[in-house]
């Protein structure tokens, strides 16, 4: 009922009531932030999978974490399912995990932040230490009411950390940090808020605008690479990542700079990079001893499955076969023919299928889908499929592949649930769903 309310408050009203759940939130459960290292990391892809090479890199090197993302939760090593269907959890939700973390000793907390959470004031009631940009591209402009919003409310997180006073840590005080992605258009405008010390990191030759002696630069140079990583050296450190595609190295880079920002000697995180590991329903390749490549994926809007897609490209599949949907609710409808124009660019063939619907039709918007591939070529019942249930799209998909393929299924990653009409959820995974469909060809070996 509540949810039907807010759309008939006025928002003056709305940023109030947020307000006052934040503050509230933070008095009831003692301002946990206080007590750990917060690294807040915010943009608008990669963000789950930097908040766990975060994580992963600092338990490597000995320290006790917390984190929150849309991925998942993790409390000093215990995993726990994200079944909010948000990035960022609610004012209660989020400021409870905070202090389960401080409970379990953690000295370092990681959340990924939103720009919807930024709205609606879940990140006031945390004292931040570092904030970390990771890229921007269009995403929820309808929410937003445009770009240059969208921006500016991801944008306050960083202003947020400005303004909050340094706190102290098991005695040592912890400086104000700025990490940003200096390869992305937007990285000046992340990198203007005031710190005590940033750090940008890069993949291309192109040197960043270093604005001051406290400035820093960790430059990434890939020496070769093959289907399962890359040679690279980082500041002249050389290292070895085992992530098979581009934008997840990445995401490795940014979660290294953030560390190294820290305090951390760049050769230890470098080190401790080694051991890093894919994030589920990040890239996450499937192994039932089939011939053909299975990835999962939340890419789920145009610049993460371009990205995603120039991965598979890049590693030699024969063909790509996609399964894609998209959200509905309202969001980012102008996304969808993107999204189909995109997968019928890259692949031979393109299943359109259902998703997150929320109260929108299903069928409107896979149509939406489909005319972007159709505006590109692809052909209904030849190279274009429209099936709405996602399993039976799945099944098609992995029945068509031959040796050499790649299947490549998005939208949802690693989420557990499908949420329809009325905000119920129905118990949904892609990864059970897709091996399933492999034990349906005769493909069930680990």
């Amino acid at each position: 009922m509540l949810h039907y309310l807010k759309k008939y408050i006025p928002e003056p009203i709305l940023t109030v009531y947020h307000f006052v759940l934040a503050k509230l939130a933070v008095a009831v459960y003692r301002a946990p932030a206080n007590d750990m290292i917060v690294i807040g990391v915010t943009g608008t892809n990669g963000k789950s999978s930097t908040v766990n090479f975060i994580a992963q890199l600092l338990t490597e090197l000995g320290e006790k974490v917390g984190y929150t993302s849309t991925a998942g939760f993790n409390i000093a090593g215990e995993d726990i399912i994200n079944t909010m269907k948000m990035t960022m959890p609610g004012r209660f939700a989020l400021q409870a995990l905070l202090r389960r973390m401080v409970k379990a000793g953690c000295t370092y907390a990681i959340v990924e932040t939103s720009s919807q959470g930024i709205l609606q004031s879940r990140h006031l009631g945390i004292n931040y230490d570092a904030a970390v940009f990771t890229n921007l591209t269009p995403e929820h402009i309808e929410a937003h009411g445009g770009f240059e919003n969208y921006k500016k409310a991801k944008g306050r997180l960083f202003a947020h950390l400005s303004a909050r006073k340094r706190k102290t840590v098991s005695g040592r005080q912890i400086p104000k940090l700025i990490i940003v992605n200096a390869d992305d258009e937007h990285a000046s405008y992340f990198a203007s808020f005031t710190a005590d010390r940033k750090v940008y990191f890069t993949w291309s030759d192109a040197r960043p605008d270093l604005t001051g002696s406290r400035d820093s630069c960790l430059r990434a140079r890939e020496l070769n690479s093959d289907e399962a990583g890359t040679n690279a050296v980082i500041n002249d450190v050389p290292t070895r990542l085992n992530l098979p595609a581009q934008f997840q190295r990445l995401n490795a880079l940014a979660a290294i700079a953030t560390v190294e920002a820290l305090g951390f000697s760049l050769t230890d995180v470098v080190a401790a990079a080694e051991t890093l590991r894919g994030v589920a329903g990040r890239y996450e390749q499937l192994a039932a001893g089939q011939p053909f490549s299975v990835i999962i994926d939340y890419a789920h809007e145009p610049y993460a499955l371009k990205a995603l897609l120039a991965g598979i490209k890049s590693s030699g599949a024969t063909r790509i076969i996609g399964v894609h949907g998209s959200a509905g609710g309202g969001r980012d409808v102008v996304k969808r023919p993107q999204l189909g124009k995109l997968a019928a660019t890259d692949e031979a063939v393109v299943i359109v299928t259902n998703e997150d619907p929320y109260d929108d039709n299903p069928v409107v918007i896979m149509e939406q889908i489909a005319d972007g591939a159709r505006a590109s070529g692809k052909v209904d019942g030849q190279d274009l499929f429209v099936v709405e249930d996602r399993q039976l799209a799945i099944d098609r998909a992995i029945a068509m592949a031959q040796p050499g393929d790649a299947v490549v299924i998005t939208g949802k990653g690693s989420e557990v649930a499908m949420t329809v009409a009325g905000g119920r959820q129905i118990p949904w995974n892609d990864k059970d769903a897709a091996l399933k469909a492999l034990s349906k060809i005769g493909y069930t070996s680990p």
